[in-house]
Parts: structure tokens; C-alpha cells; sequence
């Protein structure tokens, strides 16, 4: 008869994903995973395999959790320039709020520690861009569909600009001491959409 796993298997990948968006990939070890989940070693290889493949389920855990919030704001009812906004600000207010600052994205953390040695990793952070440019092009289609947007702008190139801007923000808000330079950027950037 199968021994029943003694923990959550749910709760501990959260729990992993939580340390791994701390300290990053190569600052957490699998000693630390053990303490932190409190699940022993053969278990948590049992479950989720080694350290690669438990961030890796983390990292999709992340944009499970993350990408739907974005579908929902971008795709409200009604004018789209104000929910693209709305983002841009939101993006940048997350990068200069103390609390969450240190953390930062776990996408633009994981492309800058380990996408460009881990094809895995970087299949995924590309996955993440393309939906977020994905539904950025489509709410701009939207918004000069309904005349907020001059005819001649291009959705494509607007939306891949606000990806590499949100990107940028995430990056900057994580090592700058300067929250105004964030903001700055932000506001800036969302002229071009004037």
C-alpha cells in the first residue's frame, strides 16, 4: 500500500516559489528549500524533482497566477487607452513600493539570472512576454478601433515599446534608490500614446 504524502504538495510549491522570487535561483540551495518547506530531501525530489525542476514548476506557478490578473485589466468593457494606463502605472508603482521592490518580477528576474544559459527557463520568461505583448497589441487594436488611438499608430510596435518599458521599470524600481525615476519613465512613455 502507498504511504500517504505528509505535507501539501500545493502549499509547498508556493512556499518554494516564495523563496526562489527572495533569493534567486543560484542563492537558494536545496538545504534551503528543505528548511524552508520543512518537507525532507527525498521527498521533495519524490514530488517535484531536483532544484531545476522545482523552479521551474515555481516560475509557471508565478504566471498562473499573475498572467489572468492582466487578461482581466486589460480587457474591461469600454474606452481600452485608460486600462493600458492604468498598467503602466500599476507596473510602476510595484517597482518603487519598498515592500514589494525586493522581490520584483520573478519573469525579469529569471531573464536576467538565467535565461540567457537555461533554454527552460528562457522558453518561459518568452512565453510570458509574448502573452503580455499579446494583450497589449490587442487592447491598442481595440483603442484605435474606437478612435483613441491616431489611425496610423502601430499596435505592434506600441505594445512591444510597453513591454521592454514594463520590463525596464521592473529592473530599474529593483536597484534604483529613486522611485521619481520610475515614474518619470512611466508618464513619459505614456505620451506615446497620445
Amino acid at each position: 500500500m502507498a504511504r500517504s504524502k505528509e505535507f501539501d504538495p500545493d502549499a509547498a510549491l508556493q512556499s518554494a516559489l516564495e523563496l526562489f522570487w527572495r533569493r534567486g535561483y543560484e542563492a537558494t540551495s536545496m538545504a534551503d528549500l528543505v528548511e524552508h518547506l520543512g518537507i525532507g530531501r527525498a521527498s521533495l525530489y519524490a514530488t517535484f524533482g531536483n532544484k531545476h525542476e522545482l523552479y521551474l514548476k515555481a516560475l509557471d506557478r508565478y504566471g498562473e497566477k499573475h498572467q489572468p490578473l492582466l487578461l482581466d485589466e486589460l480587457s474591461q468593457p469600454g474606452p481600452a487607452l485608460p486600462a493600458v494606463r492604468a498598467v503602466v502605472r500599476r507596473f510602476a508603482a510595484e517597482a518603487t513600493d519598498e515592500a514589494s521592490r525586493a522581490y520584483g518580477c520573478l519573469v525579469t528576474n529569471t531573464a536576467a539570472e538565467l535565461a540567457p544559459h537555461d533554454a527552460a527557463a528562457a522558453r518561459r520568461v518568452e512565453r510570458s512576454w509574448e502573452h503580455l505583448e499579446t494583450l497589449l497589441e490587442s487592447t491598442l487594436v481595440r483603442a484605435r478601433a474606437q478612435g483613441e488611438l491616431p489611425a496610423g499608430r502601430d499596435p505592434r510596435g506600441l505594445a512591444r515599446m510597453l513591454l521592454v518599458l514594463l520590463q525596464g521599470l521592473r529592473v530599474v524600481g529593483k536597484a534604483s534608490p529613486d522611485p521619481a525615476r520610475v515614474r518619470d519613465a512611466a508618464e513619459q512613455a505614456l505620451t506615446l500614446l497620445d
